[in-house]
């Protein structure tokens, strides 16, 4: 098998932090996940890419060797990608799985430029952004590294709260956020940085941590833990008609700030075709 480009900016990442860790922050993935990757890579190539100890990460001959052309492979990558983008005039957008792709259709239709939607995972809090898989990102606030972006907010709305049928607290019309803090939480997966604490309502802890019941990755494993009595999950009001599942019932929740649905896109991107279509999202 050959390495994918995915394994050359891992590799990369990895050689230039010389840590582990700090390359799996900078690339917005689990740690493990990055170790793995690299072990396969290793696998595939028949070369050791680095010396590791408990201390210390160094690049063997081998791995200083493919640090040159990796670097030149994504450079001439990059330079490909975005020449068929200009070509194509299409921007990708990245949306988050429990968002409709209506709002961008409208905004399409009035800037005239072409979309191309595609569904990213719960745990990449950029929709593509940080990957460069995405031009843009419809997503809900915040955004992890908030300076290397940029983002216009469509939409603000309450936070509502996902519960069990039966459960004691589902017999209220509202339900004070300050009677959830020793509730379980169905929380995003960890790579979810900010969005997750947003979604476990750190913001209205006061520092209290969060008990969490459950990690989820998709909207089925959300409906099954809550369905299960594992937790109870907050989600913006637009989106609780995804959830209207036999035995899940949803509520207003006060105490808590509203959540933001926006269009985000890399503070560094100042291409025309980006630059015209946000110009268009920001009309009223």
């Amino acid at each position: 098998m050959e390495p994918h480009l995915r394994d050359l900016r891992y590799f990369v990442a990895v050689a230039e932090e010389l840590h582990f860790t700090n390359a799996a922050e900078r690339l917005h993935i689990a740690q493990p996940t990055l170790s793995r990757q690299i072990r396969q890579l290793e696998q595939q190539l028949g070369a050791t890419l680095f010396d590791r100890d408990q201390r210390t990460v160094a690049l063997t001959v081998a791995g200083k060797e493919l640090l040159e052309g990796a670097r030149l492979i994504l450079a001439q990558w990059a330079e490909i990608r975005a020449g068929l983008l200009v070509a194509s005039e299409t921007l990708r957008v990245g949306l988050q799985t429990a968002i409709s792709a209506g709002v961008l259709t409208d905004l399409e239709a009035a800037s005239g430029q072409r979309l191309e939607f595609h569904s990213t995972a719960w745990s990449d809090p950029t929709c593509g952004l940080a990957s460069r898989e995405s031009d843009l990102a419809l997503l809900w606030l915040p955004l992890p590294d908030a300076d290397r972006y940029r983002w216009h907010v469509l939409r603000t709305e309450p936070r509502w709260l996902l519960l069990p049928e039966a459960h004691p607290l589902a017999e209220k019309d509202t339900i004070l956020f300050a009677d959830l803090l020793d509730e379980p939480f169905i929380a995003l997966p960890g790579e979810g940085g900010p969005a997750r604490d947003f979604w476990l309502g750190n913001d209205a802890r006061a520092g209290r941590r969060p008990v969490i019941g459950a990690e989820v990755a998709t909207v089925e494993e959300k409906v099954e833990e809550i369905g299960l009595g594992r937790g109870v999950c907050l989600v913006a009001e637009d989106n609780v008609p995804l959830y209207r599942w036999p035995g899940i019932t949803a509520r207003k929740v006060n105490g808590l700030s509203p959540c933001q649905l926006a269009l985000a896109w890399r503070a560094d991107d100042d291409r025309a075709t980006v630059r015209d279509f946000v110009a268009h999202a920001a009309r009223p």
